[in-house]
């Protein structure tokens, strides 16, 4: 198994009409940007991937980890540049959601924000669908 990227936080999305897109997920500029970065160094990996496991207070949580291959059920996502490949278990959770990857004084992690979700706890890392 590859090696965890950073923390994630998952964010519920109410009354913000989203554009539908052909790609299950989509990339902010500054996500595809610390992805660029994140795996300048690591030249036999192709991209990251996502998934989601059962945990957290809330139920689910995604995952994120560096990749070398794509899977037979892994969805595809490229994006300027950047791969992305999302788990099987996860291609439904994620139809819709945006990644995007915000770094303030204090912390630094990918945020999806996810149209689909009906909650999250607390601590912003694990969510219901």
């Amino acid at each position: 198994m590859s090696a965890s990227l950073v923390r994630a936080t998952v964010r519920a999305v109410s009354k913000r009409k989203m554009q539908p897109t052909r790609a299950a997920l989509t990339l902010t500029p500054s996500a595809v940007n610390k992805i660029k970065q994140l795996l300048k160094d690591k030249p036999e990996h192709v991209g990251v991937k996502v998934g989601v496991r059962t945990r957290g207070c809330n139920g689910l949580s995604y995952t994120l980890e560096y990749t070398k291959t794509k899977g037979d059920s892994d969805e595809e996502v490229i994006q300027d540049g950047v791969r992305v490949l999302i788990e099987k278990k996860a291609q439904l959770t994620l139809l819709g959601t945006e990644m995007c990857y915000v770094e303030d004084k204090l912390s630094s992690e990918f945020v999806f924000n996810n149209p689909n979700i009906k909650g999250t706890c607390g601590c912003g890392e694990s969510f219901n669908i």
